[in-house]
């Protein structure tokens, strides 16, 4: 059993703290929101009044964070790297810049402590189901060591290298596909609206064809609702297919798919609707055609 202080009990990090829990792990949480930390306790964790704290009896600190910055936040601002005991572990699951991720690492281990580079893939439902896939980077040993504590959360996990930033530009491949996957299926159901295809029908057919894709069948239901619940937010696309072009850039890899999808989830939230369903996006191809 790892003592284990979660930070981030959102729409994925809460199954995830949970799914630590069922699997033997003692689970401190803590979240900006008081509900999931209540949450929590009442499944047999702990709560804090601060990442710090949490961290402070830890072996893993584990961030499920939104991005480079908060994690930053969490470690260096909000004093939880000085906290974690020294020889403690960084285990950082959000989708960040490889070079950000890399940096984080070194200032990390600086401090005496170790860090692993793990974003995670499979959404909320992935989450949930503790069948998540994890793209691990550290060193072999340090992989064997947290096994457990992986395997409470990821149903797939792939050791994909040694160096911190490993992970995350693979986790920058993987959402370069889900973006342009949830943009290309908004568009075909838009364009089943539009010649005068019954939409549920269309998904009915495509999701058992040649066409389907996991983000089809996943999204493509709460496509064809007008305010389904929120499982990922627009404004994470948004985001991630940021991540996306920059690797591009950096790479002078020409990536024109990306930049299309990213157009249309900015244009979503540029209407005032970031933190609607990523199924959103299908909103700026009705209002591109007319629908």
């Amino acid at each position: 059993m790892s003592k284990v202080a979660f930070i981030g009990l959102g729409a994925m990090g809460m199954p995830m703290a949970l799914n630590l829990l069922k699997t033997g792990h003692a689970v401190t949480g803590f979240d900006l929101r008081t509900e999931p930390m209540q949450a929590l306790v009442a499944a047999g964790g702990s709560s804090t009044t601060s990442a710090a704290a949490a961290a402070s009896e830890a072996d893993v600190l584990m961030l499920m964070v939104v991005n480079a910055a908060q994690a930053r936040a969490v470690l260096f601002d909000g004093g939880a790297l000085e906290a974690l005991p020294s020889g403690g572990v960084v285990l950082l699951t959000a989708t960040c810049p490889p070079i950000e991720v890399a940096a984080i690492a070194a200032e990390v281990e600086a401090k005496g402590r170790r860090f692993v580079d793990a974003p995670v893939s499979g959404g909320t439902a992935g989450a949930k189901a503790g069948t998540l896939s994890m793209m691990v980077a550290c060193s072999d040993a340090l992989y064997a060591e947290l096994l457990p504590v992986l395997e409470g959360v990821g149903g797939k996990l792939f050791h994909v290298g040694q160096e911190a930033g490993q992970g995350a530009a693979i986790k920058v491949v993987n959402q370069l596909l889900c973006g342009v996957h949830i943009a290309a299926a908004a568009e075909a159901l838009a364009l089943a609206t539009k010649v005068g295809v019954d939409p549920a029908l269309a998904l009915e057919i495509l999701g058992g064809s040649a066409a389907s894709s996991w983000m089809l069948n996943d999204r493509g239901p709460r496509m064809l609702e007008a305010e389904p619940e929120v499982t990922s937010a627009i404004d994470i696309f948004v985001k991630d297919l940021g991540l996306v072009l920059e690797a591009g850039r950096g790479a002078k890899a020409a990536l024109p798919l990306a930049a299309t999808a990213h157009q249309f989830f900015l244009s979503t939230s540029g209407r005032g609707e970031g933190l609607a369903d990523d199924s959103q996006v299908i909103r700026a191809y009705h209002l591109l055609n007319g629908n």
